[in-house]
């Protein structure tokens, strides 16, 4: 896939999962003091698979990031049959709704997500189908032991509904592991408190010729880590939602193409943002293309490619899957610059242009445990191998 503070690593789909599921709220009563969570998720678009199942069997929510799993205070949500979901059929903008459950009014920062094992019977629990392929169990190390930590920041006032969208990256989150044919979990998500339904969107259009879901992305960015990202229909039109409020660069990675970005666009939660129309749409020029790989240990670490536009703005151009058992990692980048325009209201025509002098110029960032590493490299000739160690 070539694919900030609010971004949270880790699987964390539902933070209630009540309704019509059995079991009782989350320490409520109906007492004034109570408030009322509702949980739906959304998924980013995934590489080369055609379906990521999981199967929700647990969720318990603490109001301490601190908090371990076996400390007091946790309430729990046990479902009678586990939910599974094909996270997939959630991109561009879609939403499914999981629940909401009433629970004392207050602050809560912890998720801890408990998965259903993989059994000998079908369908499996959590599973993957690459692209083209069959069926192949999903490991979860994590997830049906302890629960899969998430930490959010989300207040629940008293007599009120507080929403949480929980987006899922499955691009990032799936993991092969070499030629096994088998596949981790590693998890993850953002959680995005939602204060209302009208705006906190981004609504546009790239040219058709290039709206091909298995490669070309759409997201919105902040210092070159996206924020959200999806992929566009057939017409071309992409929705970016829910995107919390602020400014961001509109990034568009289509395999082939040189990297376009519009810069300085407005989310607010008063109404979405219609960054252009489809008479309008954005057509970015073709592209060379240079392949650089390498490796990285731990085999768990993050790797992602980013340009420093001139002026100073970065992006994310590409993003890299590490293989989970050798650590390998291959990105596909465009030689030519990446082309820029600054974010128009009601745009009456799109006026893109070549940032020459950062043309071949990347830095591919590696990330393990908050440790970061970067090195600079130059596509405009051949580039060696990349490795990346952390202790």
């Amino acid at each position: 896939m070539k694919t900030h503070p609010r971004a949270v690593t880790a699987l964390a789909l539902a933070a209630a999962l009540l309704a019509g599921c059995g079991g009782g709220g989350i320490g409520g009563t109906g007492s004034p003091a109570s408030g009322t969570m509702r949980v739906s998720v959304t998924d980013a678009p995934a590489c080369g698979y055609d379906a990521v199942n999981i199967s929700v069997q647990k969720v318990r929510v603490h109001t301490s990031t601190a908090a371990a799993d076996t400390d007091s205070g946790w309430s729990e949500v046990a479902l009678s049959t586990p939910a599974r979901i094909d996270l997939l059929t959630l991109t561009n903008g879609a939403l499914r709704e999981l629940g909401q459950t009433e629970l004392p009014a207050g602050r809560y920062t912890q998720v801890r997500l408990v998965l259903a094992e993989n059994s000998a019977g079908t369908p499996l629990a959590n599973s993957v189908v690459p692209t083209g392929g069959t069926e192949v169990p999903l490991t979860t190390p994590s997830g049906s032991q302890s629960g899969i930590k998430v930490n959010m920041d989300l207040e629940v006032p008293e007599g009120k509904v507080a929403d949480l969208v929980l987006d899922f990256d499955a691009c990032k989150s799936v993991v092969k592991r070499g030629n096994s044919g088998q596949y981790n979990l590693k998890p993850v998500v953002t959680a995005v408190p939602v204060v209302s339904d009208a705006g906190l969107r981004v609504v546009g259009y790239v040219n058709p010729a290039v709206a091909t879901p298995s490669s070309t992305h759409v997201s919105v960015q902040v210092n070159g880590v996206p924020v959200k990202s999806t992929v566009p229909d057939p017409t071309g039109k992409f929705t970016l939602y829910p995107v919390p409020a602020g400014t961001y660069d509109l990034v568009v990675a289509a395999s082939g193409r040189v990297t376009a970005v519009m810069t300085g666009v407005p989310v607010s939660a008063a109404a979405p943002t219609n960054v252009n129309s489809a008479t309008l749409a954005i057509a970015p020029p073709a592209a060379t293309l240079r392949t650089v790989t390498g490796s990285v240990t731990p085999a768990t670490a993050n790797l992602a490619a980013r340009q420093v536009l001139t002026g100073g703005t970065p992006v994310q151009s590409a993003w890299a899957g590490v293989d989970a058992s050798s650590g390998a990692f291959s990105f596909t980048l465009p030689i030519e610059p990446p082309v820029k325009a600054a974010y128009v209201a009601n745009p009456v025509s799109l006026a893109f242009t070549a940032d020459t002098p950062v043309g071949g110029k990347y830095t591919l960032v590696a990330e393990s445990a908050g440790v970061t590493k970067t090195q600079a490299i130059d596509v405009s000739g051949a580039v060696a191998p990349v490795s990346f160690s952390f202790p």
